[in-house]
């Protein structure tokens, strides 16, 4: 009870923070928005281009956790995880409160949890991760990076959001190590490291076992056995 009142918390103080708090909106914000996704990045602060796109990242690390956890939740997982595609932790801070512990997983895989428990999407995850932190740190100029942090509202609450999305992964990363086997707590913490560790254990994990669903598949292809009179 107390870990889903912390989540509540936490997330009623972010949305009154970012409108609240966050500094005002800029009048280019739009137009900003626009180039980021579109791939206009002339004369952007790399720094900002590379947060936006792991901002596109967190999601996708985040659905190869939460698609598997949601089979054994009440509630579906899926409608907070399109949403955090927009919203980032604004929209899995609900489901992450709502949820209960649950190490369990059972077969069959969907063709989609097959792809979300490969270890090949997280090398991809975890490449791209690489790629776009290299990216920032290098050609990055962090004096006009705090700078628009100070001054504009967008820039601010998407960087609040990577933190909060840092801060929330180890929420739900005990139970998916459980589900595959790992005790370790050196690999929980390392795991827990922010941004590339989450990436990494994707990378790393070992994929979740089959063995209910083929168990299941072989019972029912045996043959019945019918009684003579």
């Amino acid at each position: 009870m107390g870990r889903k009142l912390g989540l509540w918390l936490l997330w009623v103080g972010a949305i009154a923070y970012a409108f609240l708090l966050a500094p005002p909106n800029q009048p280019d914000t739009l137009t900003l928005i626009q180039k980021l996704s579109t791939g206009d990045w002339e004369g952007i602060n790399p720094l900002i281009i590379a947060l936006f796109n792991i901002m596109g990242v967190w999601p996708m690390i985040y659905s190869a956790l939460l698609l598997i956890d949601g089979r054994t939740q009440k509630i579906p997982a899926w409608p907070f995880v399109a949403g955090s595609f927009g919203l980032g932790a604004f929209a899995l801070l609900p489901y992450l409160a709502l949820r209960h512990p649950n190490s369990d997983f059972s077969g069959p895989k969907t063709s989609l949890l097959k792809l979300l428990d490969s270890r090949w999407t997280g090398a991809v995850l975890a490449l791209g991760t690489i790629a776009l932190v290299g990216y920032g740190a290098i050609a990055g100029d962090w004096s006009d990076f705090v700078a628009q942090w100070q001054t504009n509202r967008f820039i601010h609450v998407m960087s609040l959001d990577f933190c909060l999305l840092c801060l929330l992964f180890p929420t739900v990363l005990g139970d998916d190590m459980a589900r595959r086997g790992l005790q370790d707590a050196r690999i929980f913490w390392a795991a827990s490291l922010p941004l590339l560790g989450s990436a990494l254990y994707l990378a790393f994990r070992p994929p979740l076992s089959s063995s209910a669903a083929t168990e299941a598949k072989g019972l029912s292809q045996q043959p019945t056995v019918t009684g003579q009179s």
